[in-house]
């Protein structure tokens, strides 16, 4: 089929919540058979630490000891990297309990909800689970706190698989990159940044430490069931809401569970995002609504332009470059070209196999696909196609890396923008959004040292008369913090203006004549 018809089947098995009720813990028994199951009285032939951490990393999206993705080099914004950093870790570490005690509140979550549910063995060691809380206890006490690596200019290490193998040896580096890349060949002179080296350095002699005890293979089922354990039944689900209330508190926003219909939604559209981006662009975003937002941008474009003629502090030099640079700037509306490719689209499903019976194995036959889009391709070749955020979202954005800016369709919605909304009142939303985001291209001009050749009294005067009106609001705000969204909101508002403006003399307006507003206030 389709890959329109797999996600179409896909949320209906997420729907049939009474089939999936009936399997129960069924699909994920079987699964866990497969990589050894418990094993926690250590009896029956236990599998391999690394070739269970490798199935677990490459066939399950699973990263019990550290996390894995692709981004951009820190030494070169326009390639992309291997990057490892710690996991991410489901319970808060023990340093967020204050007066709760920690080890009990996780052993009750683990024992009642997974073992019991599970069916595992309830006769082996009694402190198995509470040897593998320590070793979890352990591991996040290793993890670097980011202000600390930030402080120390510490965010990356640049280092490769030979070195990393050298530094951490518990872990089979080459293997498990193979496994997670495959099969994109890798090889140990294959360079990697890792977030946080004393975190892996750490980890490594844990594992090392731990290494004769059931324990670390528990830890990897627990992450493993943890996982996968929002595709199951409903006990399952009542028991993540109960840990999220020892957890976070009764108020917390982990606490409210999605309706059905809407979890099934998002877990569709995070596997089968260029499918829905598809439908819903071809649903809300008709050709002459992308149209007209081209023009309205032309138009803000035009007006950036004319007020960097009127910068005193800008010298001459600096104005040409920077209009140069508004020039090159490479403009994204919408969506991304290929969603509308049906069949290249459908190519990259097309050995995905989805059965509306079993929701469960659906969820892990996505895992693989999940995988290709986020570590191959992005590894394999670098494309301005790949977009931060989805096309039916409400975040535009600039990236500074193809120096390109980005505003989905979902941006194209009432309040922000109709197509038969007056001109004032869409300059007025999306129009001051356009603008923000052009504006961002300037930045480094506004931060110290970042315009040498321009007039820096003149600058700093326009600066700090920013920073007081913000710190004079009447809200607690640090405007000197806040100083690049400040300056990109208040210079977005008076660009926006003036591009309507500027179209007030090419384009006739609309009136609203009930509403008793001015072109004017209908813009602000």
């Amino acid at each position: 089929g389709s890959a329109k018809e797999k996600a179409i089947q896909f949320y209906r098995s997420c729907m049939d919540t009474q089939r999936i009720e009936s399997q129960g813990t069924q699909p994920l028994k079987d699964l866990l058979n497969q990589v050894g199951g418990w094993n926690i009285t250590g009896v029956g032939k236990a599998k391999d630490f690394n070739e269970t951490l490798q199935t677990l990393m490459s066939r399950y999206s699973t990263f019990p000891f550290f996390r894995v993705h692709v981004g951009p080099s820190p030494s070169d914004l326009k390639t992309n990297i291997i990057q490892i950093d710690h996991p991410e870790f489901e319970m808060p570490p023990e340093s967020k309990f204050k007066e709760k005690n920690y080890l009990e509140v996780t052993y009750q979550r683990l024992k009642n909800s997974y073992l019991v549910l599970l069916g595992g063995p309830q006769d082996g060691p009694p402190d198995s689970f509470s040897l593998t809380l320590s070793f979890i206890s352990n591991l996040q006490r290793v993890v670097t706190p980011l202000q600390e690596r930030q402080q120390r200019g510490m965010l990356f290490f640049r280092t490769t698989i030979r070195e990393l193998q050298e530094k951490a040896p518990a872990i089979d580096w080459l293997s498990c990159l193979q496994a997670v890349f495959h099969p994109m060949p890798m090889n140990l002179s294959q360079p990697i940044a890792v977030h946080d080296m004393d975190y892996i350095r750490g980890m490594s002699q844990l594992i090392e430490q731990w290494h004769k005890e059931r324990v670390l293979h528990i830890y990897m089922i627990l992450c493993l069931v943890g996982n996968l354990s929002p595709a199951l039944d409903s006990r399952f689900q009542d028991a993540r809401l109960e840990l999220s209330k020892i957890l976070y508190g009764r108020m917390g926003s982990r606490m409210i569970p999605d309706e059905r219909w809407r979890k099934c939604l998002t877990d569709t559209s995070s596997f089968f995002e260029p499918v829905l981006g598809q439908m819903i662009v071809q649903e809300i975003f008709p050709q002459q609504t992308k149209k007209l937002a081209e023009q309205m941008l032309s138009e803000i474009q035009d007006a950036l332009y004319g007020q960097l003629d009127q910068l005193e502090w800008m010298d001459e030099q600096t104005r040409q470059e920077a209009k140069v640079s508004i020039s090159k700037l490479q403009v994204e509306i919408g969506y991304p070209a290929h969603i509308l490719q049906t069949a290249k689209v459908n190519l990259e499903y097309q050995n995905l196999e989805i059965n509306e019976d079993t929701f469960f194995l659906n969820v892990v036959a996505c895992l693989k696909v999940l995988r290709e889009n986020s570590y191959l391709k992005p590894l394999q070749h670098d494309s301005q196609d790949n977009w931060h955020v989805s096309p039916w979202t409400v975040h535009s954005y600039y990236s500074i890396r193809h120096h390109t800016v980005v505003f989905p369709a979902g941006m194209f919605r009432s309040p922000f923008f109709h197509i038969e909304f007056p001109s004032a009142v869409n300059f007025g939303a999306i129009g001051v959004f356009m603008a923000h985001e052009l504006l961002h291209t300037f930045y480094g001009y506004v931060l110290p040292g970042g315009c040498p050749t321009c007039n820096r009294s003149a600058l700093q005067k326009s600066v700090d008369c920013l920073v007081e009106q913000y710190e004079s609001s009447g809200f607690k705000v640090n405007g000197t913090f806040t100083l690049l969204e400040n300056s990109a909101d208040t210079g977005g508002l008076a660009i926006a203006y003036q591009a309507y403006k500027n179209w007030l003399k090419k384009h006739k307006e609309k009136d609203l004549p009930k509403i008793g507003l001015s072109h004017d206030q209908l813009f602000y």
